[in-house]
């Protein structure tokens, strides 16, 4: 691993977890573990670009149909990939349907960078992630193999006990909270080889666990809300993406874009993006 290494741009192919649910911004949008990664990164590297393609919802053939030539054809420094998860989630997944897709998004990917980025997505303890635990864990074998054979970093999140603290996680039980979606960048921004700036995998400090009526309320409020919707949705055939284009990706000409920051003469965070201009 290059440490201190320098990245110019970066490029997030995915779902939800990459779009950023459930890190929701004042205006209504979402930030997410990758914009705050390109933020910190363009804080380094003048002249930085960005592309977040990453969809809600989003099964791994959508994503490689939809997203994955445009990401290589991008020519990034850095690329991040993680799906295959909402696969694993369904009552019926072929795995090695999702084995064939995903290589093929890796074989496409890696060539077209200089740091392809794959991921053991974190999982919500809990009685509904067990059950589909051990699909999830042959999904994050498979990651594993290909990122050997391919020279691809994996960055696992789901061996960190503290991202799978019922803390860290939103109201729906499927989306990471602000505090998450910031030690995923963290541990991104490591995984590059660059400083630690805190310890992602740190325990979430202990608190008095909530009350037996309040868990109650909360499961309630859960089923009602997030969970009925949700298997609505399987039941129909619909999901949350249906409609959706990556922030980054222009329907018009169907293809994606750069995004830099605003204001290149301000040090420290970005606080605002703009859209480059063609060539």
């Amino acid at each position: 691993m290059e440490l201190n290494a320098s990245y110019t741009s970066l490029v997030a192919v995915g779902d939800s977890f990459t779009e950023g649910m459930s890190d929701l911004l004042p205006d209504g949008t979402y930030r997410g573990w990758a914009d705050v990664l390109a933020s910190r990164l363009a804080a380094r590297s003048p002249g930085f670009r960005y592309a977040n393609l990453a969809v809600r919802g989003k099964l791994i053939s959508q994503i490689v149909d939809e997203q994955v030539d445009a990401a290589a054809a991008m020519q990034a420094d850095v690329v991040t990939l993680v799906g295959g998860l909402n696969d694993t989630l369904r009552p019926k997944c072929d795995m090695g349907m999702v084995r064939g897709r995903l290589e093929e998004a890796v074989e496409s990917l890696a060539p077209s960078c200089k740091k392809l980025v794959l991921m053991r997505s974190p999982g919500r303890n809990g009685p509904v992630f067990d059950r589909f635990r051990p699909r999830m864990e042959a999904l994050f074998a498979l990651i594993d193999d290909l990122a050997g054979r391919h020279g691809a970093s994996v960055v696992d999140l789901y061996s960190a006990p503290s991202l799978s603290d019922p803390r860290m996680w939103d109201a729906d039980r499927l989306h990471l909270t602000a505090e998450g979606h910031r030690r995923v960048a963290e541990a991104v921004w490591q995984a590059l080889g660059l400083p630690p700036e805190l310890d992602w995998q740190a325990p979430v400090p202990a608190s008095p666990p909530p009350r037996w009526a309040d868990r109650r309320v909360d499961d309630i409020r859960f089923a009602r809300r997030h969970l009925g919707p949700w298997i609505g949705r399987r039941l129909t055939g619909r999901s949350s993406g249906d409609g959706r284009s990556g922030a980054q990706f222009d329907t018009g000409t169907s293809s994606a874009f750069w995004i830099t920051p605003a204001d290149t003469t301000a040090p420290g965070p970005v606080t605002g993006w703009r859209r480059v201009s063609p060539e």
